[in-house]
């Protein structure tokens, strides 16, 4: 198989018209949400269910919690404790998967059409990218990412 296209998305400071075409544009058949919780407040239209209903409708886009690759909620508040040290936050986070090992759970093909999911706008500094990264460094390179 050729490399497995992956897109990452936030959905912070972004209207649902232009998050949609987002989606749709890049051709993404499923998004993969990365988040701890799933029901946050920043967006109306993130919320799971919301979200997953709206994937469906508007372009047959399936919707999948995967809270696996989310930092803990413990690592969160250490985070923003440290006034954002994202380079402490990073090793941490990396340490995480690590552990839990992810790049065993799952498959390059799994990924291929899909987009992870988080509330960060950009991202620079978002696990989403980080989760990337990982992956591709332990599947040799077998992910073409894209941030929309």
């Amino acid at each position: 198989m050729d490399k497995a296209k992956v897109s990452t998305i936030g959905f912070t400071k972004t209207k649902a018209q232009g998050f949609f075409e987002r989606l749709l544009k890049a051709g993404v058949k499923k998004v993969v949400d990365v988040r701890l919780r799933n029901t946050s407040q920043l967006a109306g239209f993130a919320k799971a269910d919301d979200l997953a209903y709206f994937l469906q409708k508007i372009g047959e886009i399936q919707y999948v919690h995967q809270p696996l690759l989310a930092p803990t909620d413990r690592m969160l508040k250490a985070y923003k404790k440290e006034s954002g040290d994202w380079s402490a936050y990073e090793k941490r986070f990396f340490a995480l998967i690590a552990e839990r090992q992810i790049e065993k759970c799952f498959k390059p093909e799994m990924f291929n059409d899909a987009c992870f999911l988080c509330s960060e706008e950009a991202p620079h500094y978002c696990h989403r990218r980080l989760v990337c990264e990982y992956l591709n460094e332990k599947w040799d390179g077998a992910l073409e990412v894209h941030h929309l």
